[in-house]
């Protein structure tokens, strides 16, 4: 159809000439200028009818937005010609152009502003963005590159660079992409709805990584809401700044096949997992800041390896609003924190772990999110994201907003997030943080401050669906992957196969040992006979599901004090209980995760803001500690006893049980063609001569670990490297040892010598 815009008059340029009078155009239709209207409001929900090139019968015609340019001519590339100028026409004062040129060509700007002139592309010349199985895979939330997708894409489209913004938004009015290219005018840069997903597209020519970047979204209602971070964001500014940023898309070179190739031999449920739990942001501080990834690569890395941990676990990293929070309220679920560096640090700092054969988890929060008004609240205009009813999308403890698992695009949105950590960053395992929250809807709730599901009862069915589906997701695509549950109550197959009524997570968080050991050793040795139950009742469900020993952050901080600080006793015997404590965890079934600083017994409670008190390793107990952690994790690894039969019953046998009197227990770690380990805790602060303890094997028993030795801060009371079987039996074998038990001890003892 002829457009009025249009003159009719057809103007003949020669090769190569530039036109410097526009042809004459007849005045604007009166939809026209409604339009024009909403763009200058920023109010026009469609650009692309008005922007951009339209066909006329002839020729097409340009119409562009350019709020303060001062001329704007076309820039017309001709098949087998050279480019020519023309000059567009100003509609409208407040800054509407239009021109014409001809079908078969192609075209640009140049635009002059205050400062000079600007050669660029046209926004609006570009066709569709996203496919349309991107958007149906998005709509039934089984896209599962979303990191790819969505979000600010800097690439190429029919030759041109530039960054591609895609979002979620459907029941906005009008969503505009913002920034220090169009100064954070939402005027400039409307974007284009695609009705079938609810996805707002834009291709921005001539921008690239590092553009500083939001939404500015016009709610259903017709409010403007404040300025939206990207969801989908690869990269984010540094907080307190809340903007997003255009990552590099440049592939990252990695060096890390070696690992790759024998990761699940390394993570399987028979091999030694030995965890160190850390804060990227307070392991060490950084001339009083935080450490780059660059500065922790080449600390973290040699410390935790010449320790024995296997693997280190993270913090939340994914990108957050508040410090006080320590990750654990993200916003940005693709995005590495800016604090420690740029995404591709992180990157690299993986693959040096991976070097050094040090795998990495990750904790990760898909349970809620905080309220922040840049963020996923609200998102555009409605509950988006989160529910609409508080009893369901309102937590309460945290003062965070719950996910709306039921919903397709959203559960779609947490997995692709889990996806782009292990596929971007080729992250190791994640650890789930708050599951129990997500699994019951009464959760930390009063009656009438529920809604129950729909057969009335208390289980979240769709985030139980959500989390199934994760894992099923992981299995699948990344089966040598660990998927670990921060799980606190006694839910049913936390770690069975969802095809067994289970979640499908790898491992579980032992919660309840954590609980009763602690509360054990914090009780004054004179006490423990009358609560041998807290030692030994972990034992009843040991084999329930598969399990890691966490000593976690959670048991430093709220007042709890350190782990130190828990023991009962003067100097000497608080570091003697600890290292009492740390033999018979790494000896009990499941694996093992240690907070940083409890290393070397930190003595104060863990603070965000505040490295570690790194002092006490220049203190010969702290030093000792030090000293245990690493021999325990070579006993570990080096006796198969004491991981391959982890979730074998036939693995453990107590010895002795029941010795209230003394407080004394013996067990005994066994695994198929290899030598058990039997190892014997003293709990109290009295040394125990002439103790027999029957054991399976003739021979000697070597004395392999003593945590009372001198080497770490005991009081070096011990058998002299181990003591020799006698005819005499004892707890159900036909032969036995007699040992000395030193005060407030562990020993470990074998008929191999063998360590590492």
């Amino acid at each position: 159809m002829q457009d009025n815009l249009v003159a009719s008059k057809k103007i003949s340029i020669p090769d190569g000439a530039a036109e410097t009078q526009a042809a004459p155009l007849p005045p604007a239709r009166r939809s026209d200028v409604e339009t024009i209207d909403a763009l200058l409001h920023g109010t026009c929900h469609d650009p692309f009818a008005f922007l951009g090139r339209h066909k006329a019968e002839r020729q097409d015609i340009v119409r562009v937005f350019q709020p303060d340019a001062k001329e704007v001519r076309l820039v017309v590339i001709r098949p087998r010609a050279a480019p020519i100028e023309k000059p567009m026409t100003r509609i409208d004062p407040r800054g509407v152009y239009v021109g014409a040129i001809p079908n078969n060509c192609r075209y640009e700007l140049k635009i002059l502003w205050a400062d000079g002139w600007q050669h660029t592309h046209d926004p609006y010349s570009f066709g569709l963005l996203l496919g349309e199985l991107d958007l149906h895979l998005f709509r039934e939330g089984r896209h599962q590159s979303l990191h790819r997708i969505m979000g600010a894409q800097a690439m190429e489209i029919e030759g041109v660079s530039g960054v591609r913004f895609a979002v979620w938004a459907p029941n906005a009015r009008r969503v505009s992409v913002v920034g220090d290219f169009n100064i954070w005018d939402g005027r400039r840069h409307p974007m284009r709805l695609r009705h079938e997903a609810g996805i707002w597209e834009l291709f921005v020519p001539d921008i690239g990584p590092g553009e500083r970047y939001k939404y500015e979204i016009i709610a259903s209602h017709g409010g403007l809401l404040p300025g939206k971070a990207d969801p989908y964001a690869l990269a984010a500014e540094h907080p307190p700044a809340t903007a997003s940023v255009v990552d590099d898309p440049t592939p990252f070179v990695w060096n890390d096949a070696d690992w790759l190739a024998t990761r699940g031999t390394r993570q399987n449920t028979t091999a030694p997992i030995s965890i160190y739990e850390m804060s990227a942001a307070s392991w060490r501080r950084s001339n009083g800041g935080y450490p780059t990834w660059e500065e922790l690569a080449d600390a973290l890395i040699p410390y935790v390896t010449n320790l024995g941990f296997t693997h280190i676990e993270l913090l939340p990293i994914t990108e957050y609003p508040f410090s006080g929070s320590w990750g654990y309220q993200p916003l940005g679920m693709f995005a590495p924190t800016a604090r420690h560096g740029h995404p591709r640090d992180f990157a690299r700092f993986v693959d040096r772990c991976h070097q050094a054969n040090l795998g990495v988890i990750m904790d990760w929060v898909p349970a809620h999110f905080p309220s922040d008004m840049h963020g996923l609240a609200a998102f555009d205009g409605t509950c988006l994201y989160e529910h609409a009813d508080p009893r369901e999308g309102f937590h309460q403890d945290w003062s965070t907003l719950i996910y709306n698992f039921g919903r397709n695009e959203v559960s779609g949105f947490l997995i692709a997030s889990a996806l782009c950590w292990l596929e971007r960053y080729h992250v190791d395992g994640l650890r789930v943080d708050a599951v129990a929250s997500m699994l019951y809807r009464d959760y930390s709730r009063k009656d009438g401050e529920w809604l129950p599901n729909i057969h009335g009862g208390r289980e979240n069915l769709e985030a139980i669906a959500f989390l199934r589906g994760l894992s099923d997701v992981m299995h699948t695509l990344h089966p040598d992957v660990m998927l670990i549950a921060e799980e606190s109550t006694a839910w049913p197959g936390v770690t069975k196969s969802p095809d067994e009524g289970g979640l499908g997570f790898r491992f579980k968080w032992n919660m309840g040992w954590m609980h009763d050991t602690l509360r054990y050793f914090g009780r004054d040795p004179i006490y423990r006979g009358h609560h041998a139950g807290d030692v030994t009742f972990g034992m009843i469900y040991a084999y329930s599901e598969r399990f890691v020993l966490p000593l976690s952050h959670d048991e430093v901080v709220h007042g709890k004090g350190s782990l130190l600080a828990r023991m009962p006793g003067d100097d000497w015997q608080k570091h003697a209980n600890l290292r009492t404590l740390y033999g018979l965890m790494w000896s009990h079934p499941g694996r093992k995760l240690l907070f940083m600083g409890q290393e070397f017994a930190q003595a104060r409670e863990w603070r965000h803001d505040h490295e570690l008190d790194w002092h006490h390793l220049d203190e010969p107990l702290g030093r000792g500690m030090q000293l245990l952690i690493g021999d325990l994790n070579a006993a570990y690894r080096g006796f198969a006893a004491l991981h391959r039969s982890d979730d074998d019953w036939q693995g453990f046998r107590w010895i002795i049980a029941d010795d209230s009197q003394n407080c004394v227990f013996a067990l005994l770690r066994s695994a198929p063609d290899c030598p058990s380990v039997l190892v014997v805790c003293n709990m109290t602060p009295v040394p125990r001569p002439d103790y027999r303890i029957g054991v399976p094997d003739n021979g000697f028993w070597h004395e392999c670990i003593n945590t009372d030795g001198a080497r770490y801060g005991g009081s070096n009371v011990g058998n002299f490297g181990g003591a020799s079987t006698t005819p005499v039996g004892a707890h159900g074998f036909e032969q036995s040892i007699v040992l000395t038990l030193p005060p407030l001890s562990t020993l470990y003892l074998s008929t191999s010598s063998l360590v590492g």
